[in-house]
């Protein structure tokens, strides 16, 4: 059994189209009701936004510790197993080696791409107007 279309349409009046309006308005010193719905929480991309950033915290404060604590008082404290401390500055080193090649390599790459000055396909081009066909 169909439901004719004619039953599908809901007309409103004025009068409670202004009634609807107003109970949507915000109204200032009067607390309005919550309808029941989802709790509203924060996104994940909050959390791991969040989660993320203590993390890094946590690990730059450990890693800061071991490479600035001598090892006396490291043994002292009870910690015998963690890395020489050769790796404090080899690291840091290799990492930031690794980003100056990869953006000399980058900018190779771009200038090996990109055509001479005197070429004639700076000039020329299928999408310029002076081409010929």
């Amino acid at each position: 059994m169909d439901p004719s279309p004619a039953a599908s349409l809901v007309v409103r009046s004025p009068r409670q189209t202004v009634s609807l309006l107003r109970s949507r308005r915000p109204q200032f010193g009067r607390e309005r009701k919550r309808r029941p719905g989802p709790a509203a929480g924060p996104k994940p991309s909050e959390v791991y936004g969040f989660v993320g950033s203590i993390t890094v915290v946590i690990a730059t404060a450990v890693y800061l510790a071991w490479a600035y604590t001598p090892e006396p008082a490291l043994r002292s404290l009870g910690i015998t197993y963690y890395p020489t401390k050769y790796w404090a500055l080899a690291v840091p080193s290799l990492a930031m080696v690794a980003v100056a090649l990869s953006l000399i390599a980058y900018l190779g790459s771009n200038f090996v791409a990109t055509p001479p000055p005197t070429s004639f396909s700076t000039i020329f081009g299928r999408y310029c107007s002076s081409s010929t066909n």
